[in-house]
């Protein structure tokens, strides 16, 4: 977290800086955020339209993310539930009924049938994550067409950024700046 407030104090406000929390209930999240100071909450597991509207009044100037785990058609139905109270939706392949949750990195692709649906229905910007890489970010973004896409496994060797795969997911998305 110091780490993490280190960096966000210096990003311009125009730059988004996010905090990842898998904290699910309002104290926890105000708690974890008021130790880092960014201006967006990416929320990787489950909350309540309260918890996030309670989020909303008590830091108006942070961007709520509202993670949604494309498990299924269900995903449907909570995209519609978690867009009340966020600001934007992420749409990723984590799994959090396992019984040790997982709530993203899983470098696993979902349903994109599913994904695109929720775009397609969606009231606000919606991301999709979920086992992008420079092989298949193309196909992704046009079955999809999200508002944007988010990365981390795809760009990454031995857990570290590598810049090779980072420079491949860029031109795969712009080939005429290659």
């Amino acid at each position: 977290d110091a780490m993490i407030h280190e960096i966000a104090a210096h990003i311009p406000p125009s730059v988004s800086s996010f905090l990842l929390t898998s904290e699910t209930t309002f104290e926890g999240i105000a708690l974890h955020y008021s130790r880092v100071w960014t201006n967006a909450v990416q929320l990787v597991d489950s909350t309540t339209v309260t918890v996030r509207r309670s989020l909303k009044k008590e830091f108006p100037w942070i961007k709520i993310v509202q993670v949604v785990h494309v498990q299924g058609k269900e995903s449907i139905e909570d995209a519609v539930e978690f867009a009340a109270g966020s600001d934007m939706l992420l749409l990723d392949s984590g799994r959090p009924s396992e019984d040790i949750k997982i709530l993203g990195g899983t470098g696993q692709m979902h349903d994109w049938r599913i994904s695109a649906e929720i775009v397609r229905n969606a009231s606000l910007p919606v991301f999709l994550a979920g086992g992008l890489r420079a092989s298949n970010v193309r196909s992704a973004i046009k079955a999809v067409r999200p508002f944007g896409v988010d990365l981390c496994s795809g760009v990454r060797s031995d857990n570290v950024l590598d810049t090779r795969k980072l420079s491949d997911f860029m031109s795969a998305i712009y080939p005429e700046l290659v």
